[in-house]
């Protein structure tokens, strides 16, 4: 979107269109002709068009908040989850009472999700961005907060003096042609982010307190000792790396934390010494951990709270004899172990037959297929469902016909 169109769409009338948006009928080609037929321009019908999907689609992220705010694809592909935002509020605020004020930069605000968790918590919220129209964007999402202000500018130029907490949310998608959907390309050297990560780092380590949201691929060896990297899952889904700093930092070195349902917090200092990480036999259940502690390094952590043991030193499939209870079952999806089948697609299609499966979810750790393709392959008739698990015991690739527990 560019300013000026932006600037159109702002306008009150143009905004109350978009509020009743859905009371036109049919398709969205209906739509454009209607919206046309009313008067607006091709590109804020567009524009009204695109707001009006990416409202649909924010509502999973930011719940109603979603049904009042302004989005690019791209901001909202990296904006933050309101639960987990709120998550990142109690980290920089930490111990701070009401009567505090505490003065939090967003740098690199987005849309603006964690400044509305940082601010709705209480904090002085000064958010920046160095894109003029998310910036808009931004502003425009906190208009009804009053203790939070949004600027165009990039965050290496502002004055970082006399805040109590730095939020780091680094740009991690190019700038220029957009795909049809309207989504950049993600950046993957932390140098080229914008800021850089060697910058923002330089910046957390010299603040009160900070925390820097990164992509949850982020290799282990960027991890400045000084910091606390927590992955975070919510909803089952992996969703960022957090390195906290100063009064932020709770417990140095790498975390998961698991959020849904359940809550479930793993640290590094939970693994188990290496003599202690057994590997065992095919037990009568599989545990498939939660995404956030494989992307910690932290499967071995859930050994000894689950009784569980390792099914192969690079996989990362626990096995147990029991079926998982108690605080630590919050961080593994377990599958009741039903037969171990052949891998080979001919072989494991009559076995499945014969058992009248007909529908099958195909997972795979350390087997080299694809899911789809297998699915295709197998060209099963009619019948009961079934989770197949490709991946190794030992030296030996095998398929584990498996059911959810649960």
């Amino acid at each position: 979107m560019d300013p000026q169109t932006l600037t159109e769409l702002l306008d009150v009338a143009v905004l109350d269109r978009l509020d009743h948006i859905d009371d036109l009928p049919g398709d969205e080609l209906a739509r454009s002709s209607a919206l046309r037929k009313e008067g607006y321009s091709a590109e804020v019908t567009a524009a009204l068009l695109t707001q009006a999907r990416l409202r649909k689609e924010a509502a999973a992220k930011l719940g109603p908040f979603a049904d009042d705010m302004l989005f690019t694809r791209d901001g909202l592909a990296q904006a933050t989850r309101l639960p987990v935002a709120a998550h990142h509020a109690r980290r920089l605020l930490g111990e701070a009472s009401e009567d505090d004020t505490i003065r939090i930069a967003d740098l690199g605000c987005g849309i603006g999700a964690d400044s509305i968790a940082f601010s709705g918590m209480g904090a002085q919220v000064s958010a920046v961005d160095a894109d003029e129209v998310t910036a808009a964007l931004a502003a425009f999402n906190l208009r009804h907060l009053p203790d939070a202000e949004v600027e165009h500018s990039r965050a290496e130029d502002v004055d970082l003096d006399g805040f109590d907490a730095l939020w780091f949310d680094p740009a991690r998608r190019t700038v220029g042609k957009a795909d049809r959907r309207g989504s950049t390309a993600r950046i993957t050297d932390p140098e080229a982010f914008s800021p850089s990560l060697s910058w923002v780092v330089d910046k957390a380590l010299k603040a009160k307190a900070a925390g820097v949201k990164l992509g949850p691929a982020l290799d282990h060896g960027l991890v400045p000792a000084e910091a606390e990297a927590q992955w975070v899952s919510h909803n089952g889904e992996v969703v960022e790396v957090c390195l906290y700093f100063g009064a932020a930092r709770q417990r140095p070195g790498r975390g998961a934390l698991v959020m849904g349902e359940r809550t479930l917090l793993v640290h590094e200092d939970d693994l188990p010494d290496e003599d202690e990480a057994g590997i065992g036999e095919l037990g009568s259940y599989l545990l498939e951990p939660d995404g956030a502690i494989v992307r910690a390094g932290l499967v071995a952590a859930l050994c000894a709270p689950l009784q569980a043991r390792r099914v192969h030193p690079s996989i990362a499939y626990l096995t147990t004899d029991v079926e998982p209870t108690g605080p630590a079952s919050a961080g593994v999806t377990a599958y009741e172990v039903v037969d171990v089948l052949p891998a080979k697609i001919a072989s494991l299609r009559k076995e499945l037959v014969s058992r009248g499966i007909g529908s099958v979810v195909v997972k795979k750790r350390g087997a080299d297929i694809v899911p789809d393709q297998v699915r295709r392959q197998l060209k099963l008739p009619k019948g009961d469902k079934a989770t197949l698990v490709f991946t190794r015991l030992g030296e030996r690739h095998v398929v584990l016909l498996t059911r959810p527990v649960g």
